[in-house]
């Protein structure tokens, strides 16, 4: 029994011996340059690995030949090869294509070429990410077509397609390896903040417009793909290594350096790992502009300036009912009131740049660790991010974001056909600050507002009294009452702004809480490998449950974590026909909110290959989409100064509790107390609409609770190649229905809207206050748009590409005044590149330009004329073969000419940098 035993043993070994086959060899372009980065892989598995610095590879394979191996890469067609017998020296050339060669996934999730993706797609890889003269490959995304990069700070930048977005982007969603990379709790995109590191990046793909049928919830105006290489293709140490300076006439010139790190390792075909760090730190684009927000053509000089970038100035009084509460009171004489104008004074403010000292850091670690039991293509992946910055965030205020903490953790377990992954991304503010609030209860900390109002209006009176004019007395009761004023850099203004900052009760704190965590499970299964005869069968579904954790300080939270939960399921097919140049694809997915109904979200597509070389392909398709209400729109109770923002979730209207106690004298005699409590559920059911107040007319609001948004898409495109010019042109139409924004609604603090008595004095004695409500528009909005890029080589290979967008939307504002679409994107941008990966022995250059045309931009925050503006980045690189290294030396913004691309943010200055990157392939 033991020698049958050790001969079964023996004839298992032998065959296995026998069973794998090492292939090794060269890839090479058309005129015999190494391409490095090349995947050569085992056709119809996951199996492969990926060529060197000198193109070099080496793959073995448990199979005895023949058996075909693929090779690809992006730039170059992708090239089958027949493999008889085990090789050492096999040469692979590639031919140069071009990018519609180049294989995506997002789509329709499955691999296919962007030239039949039934939708528009863009993609960006290793070869753009090497090439791009933008600082790092994030920034380079923004000369993709039709992409919008709004610059919150030096490290927080929001990408946007197709118009509608703030920097809290709720349309748009950004996914690093699978995982939402969303703050749960604040609703916007990281950017990559905390995102992936350079060296692991492995390909971005981005889908503008609605993709709701396979990725439900929120992929309504647009999806970035990221993913990360694969440590059993992607073996090694790679490391790189920027620094330089940046450039603004507001923070002057400033250092900045960015490093990191990868090592991967591939232990046995069944187990590999890596592990990726990066850290990053500079100075913030200084935030500077002073316009007075509530009457542009005056400056500090008017009593009742409030600046763009000053906080503390929006308290604001009316002087004359301070004047009347001072009489009550026996402080001012009977008729000094009436010396002082019938006008709003505001507190002296605090400039943004001695409220926050715009440090801007970003630390970054993930790891993870593949299994593959079988050492074929079932794979187990468990991956952790973990990621700390520090930056400025633009939303309701300006938020200071300091060691702000995000880690995500995911376990997935897929191969060709499926996958099942499940991931928790848990975050927490670290010490963040709202920069407004800093300035208002540094204020408040020094000196009440009513003993500050108090001695403005006794000062003026006193001026008055002496024949002082009222600007001159406005100027000495302001400095009056400035006596003694806490000034930035003195250690009495250090020691209240460090206590205010970590107060986290805004009524005289700044500092804001947060814990939340999301829950969140994916399942795809792909049946194409049964049912190709027939087509390409898809189903899924999605699972995900928020926590929210703010203590109180964001949410309405206050008496413990709100939890709720959504689910969908969706299914695809898709079938090619008419000698396969004829490709159908239906969709459809159904979405469920706990809070909200049902959510069906069809998707059909067509195209069509013509040509008798098959290189035009023309396309139509029509989807719809939809978005739920974001974590604030439903729970959010915050009070950011100029408006007090309440969620309307059903159960969070009552949720929002406020005492005020700054009644006007004759509302405390109408109250018969100085003070009054305020639920949030009257800025739904008892306000007034902004527009008629203004207009002198006051009526009801009539704020609807928000339901979910929904969308539908139209869109038609062609692709194609004319001898070398590659031609990518598409237009879309949308139709918007239910269209979530906020309303600011005017609340009076006592009476019933509509009673024609107490409200209409509440409003004539500014005892009021404005709150800010989530809802949807009844009026039609819609969007439209064009895009056309071509690319092509001239004058040998020269790379040159050009693309024009257009996008305008189309809303009524008169049919409902009140309503903000936060459109925030120029009609017009012409982008377009010019470089040489190869202009001479191991040299290369390429330089980018943008033009942006001028458009309006709202937000919360502020609204602002954003001005046209034009751009101009370029880097010149080197290889150096030895060492495995690429030198780059570039610039942004060349011109030095400083632009911004929202209203209130810092204007953006020059970048100048040296780098290196050692074994990045």
């Amino acid at each position: 029994m033991k020698k049958v035993t050790l001969v079964l043993l023996l004839m298992m070994v032998s065959s296995i011996v026998i069973s794998q086959t090492t292939v090794k060899g060269k890839v090479t372009d058309d005129r015999g340059q190494p391409v490095l980065g090349a995947n050569i892989t085992l056709k119809n598995s996951s199996l492969g690995t990926v060529s060197d610095f000198d193109g070099l590879f080496s793959l073995t394979i448990n199979e005895s030949p023949p058996f075909i191996i693929t090779v690809s890469s992006v730039g170059f067609k992708s090239s089958t090869v027949d493999i008889s017998a085990q090789t050492e020296d096999i040469v692979i050339v590639l031919e140069t294509g071009t990018e519609l060669d180049e294989v995506v996934i997002s789509a329709s999730r499955t691999p296919e070429r962007i030239f039949e993706s039934p939708v528009s797609v863009e993609r960006f890889g290793i070869k753009e990410i090497k090439n791009t003269s933008s600082v790092d490959f994030y920034d380079g995304l923004e000369n993709l077509k039709g992409v919008d990069i709004n610059a919150n700070s030096l490290t927080f930048k929001s990408i946007n397609t197709r118009g509608f977005a703030t920097f809290a982007n709720n349309r748009f969603v950004q996914l690093v390896d699978g995982m939402d990379n969303a703050s749960p709790a604040l609703n916007f995109v990281l950017g990559n903040l905390l995102g992936m590191t350079e060296l692991d990046v492995n390909s971005v793909e981005l889908l503008p417009g609605a993709s709701s049928a396979l990725y439900g919830a929120n992929a309504f105006n647009g999806i970035l793909f990221m993913t990360s290489k694969n440590p059993f293709d992607y073996e090694g140490v790679s490391a790189y290594f920027k620094g330089g300076i940046t450039s603004q006439e507001a923070a002057g010139d400033n250092e900045f350096y960015d490093y990191g790190a990868r090592v991967a390792h591939k232990f046995s075909d069944k187990f590999a790992a890596k592990v990726n760090f990066s850290y990053l730190r500079g100075t913030d684009w200084y935030a500077v502009n002073t316009v007075n927000v509530l009457n542009p053509n005056t400056d500090r000089s008017d009593p009742n300036y409030d600046g763009l970038n000053v906080y503390g100035d929006e308290v604001s009084t009316n002087i004359r009912g301070v004047g009347e509460a001072l009489v009550s009171k026996g402080i001012l004489p009977a008729g000094a009131e009436n010396l002082l104008p019938n006008q709003s004074v505001s507190r002296t403010g605090y400039d943004e740049r001695d409220l926050n000292e715009y440090k801007a850091e970003s630390v970054k670690f993930d790891g993870a660790m593949h299994y593959r039991p079988f050492a074929n293509d079932f794979e187990i992946i468990y991956n952790v991010k973990v990621g700390k910055g520090t930056t400025i965030y633009q939303g309701a205020n300006r938020y200071a974001l300091r060691d702000f903490f995000m880690q995500q953790h995911k376990l997935e377990f897929k191969n060709n056909n499926f996958f099942v992954r499940g991931y928790l991304t848990d975050e927490n503010a670290g010490d963040s600050y709202d920069v407004r609030f800093a300035g208002i209860n540094i204020n408040k900390k020094w000196k009440d507002n009513e003993t500050w109002f108090g001695q403005y209006a006794a000062a003026f009176v006193q001026a008055s009294l002496a024949g002082t004019a009222p600007e001159t007395a406005h100027i000495a009761a302001r400095k009056i009452a400035d006596t003694g004023r806490l000034l930035p850099g003195t250690p009495e203004f250090k020691k209240t702004f460090n206590e205010v900052i970590n107060d986290s009760d805004l009524s005289q704190g700044s500092k804001f809480q947060d814990a939340t965590q999301l829950k969140h499970i994916d399942v795809n299964y792909n049946f194409s490998h049964i049912t190709n005869d027939f087509a390409d069968i898809q189903v899924g579904g999605s699972f995900r449950e928020y926590k929210l954790n703010s203590s109180g300080t964001i949410f309405t939270d206050f008496d413990g974590p709100i939890k709720y939960s959504e689910y969908g399921a969706y299914t695809q097919i898709q079938k090619k026909f008419a000698d396969e140049r004829a490709k159908v694809t239906a969709s459809i997915r159904y979405d469920k909110s706990e809070l909200f109904k049902g959510n069906l979200s069809p998707r059909l597509s067509i195209g069509y290959t013509l040509g008798e070389e098959r290189n035009h392909n023309i396309r139509a398709s029509v989807q719809t989409g939809f978005r739920n209400p974001t974590t604030q729109d439903l729970y959010i109770g915050l009070d950011v100064g100029r408006a007090i923002l309440v969620g309307s979730a059903k159960d969070n209207l009552d949720r929002d509790v406020r005492v005020f106690d700054d009644l006007s004298g004759a509302g405390e005699a109408i109250v018969g107390s100085d003070r009054v409590t305020v639920i949030g559920r009257v800025a739904y059911e008892n306000s007034f609409s902004v527009n008629s107040v203004e207009k002198g007319n006051p009526e009801a609001s009539n704020v609807q609770l928000v339901k979910s948004e929904k969308i539908t898409a139209f869109e038609v495109g062609y692709r194609g190649k004319v001898k070398k010019i590659t031609i990518d042109l598409s237009g879309y139409y949308n139709q918007y229905k239910d269209f979530i924004s906020s309303e600011n609604v005017i609340v009076p603090l006592y009476g019933k809207v509509g009673d024609g008595t107490l409200s209409l004095l509440a409003l004539k004695n500014d005892d009021f206050k404005v709150y800010q409500a989530y809802t949807n528009s009844d009026v039609a909005i819609k969007s439209f748009g064009a895009i056309i890029g071509v690319t092509t080589k001239i004058l040998g290979n020269f790379d040159v590409g050009v693309n024009y967008t257009y996008t305008e939307q189309d809303f009524d504002k008169s049919k409902d005044p009140d309503f903000r679409t936060n459109f925030n994107t120029p009609k017009h941008k012409v982008k377009a590149t010019f470089g040489h990966t190869s202009l001479f022995k191991n040299f290369g250059f390429n330089t980018s330009y943008r033009w942006s045309d001028s458009y309006f931009w709202e937000q919360s925050f502020a609204d602002g004329d954003i001005p046209s503006f034009s751009v101009i980045d370029a880097q010149i690189s080197y290889k150096v073969p030895k060492l495995k290294a690429i030198l780059k030396v570039g610039a942004t913004n060349i011109a030095g000419k400083e632009y911004f691309s929202a209203f209130g943010t810092g204007h953006i200055g020059s970048q100048y940098y040296i780098g290196i990157s050692i074994n990045n392939l």
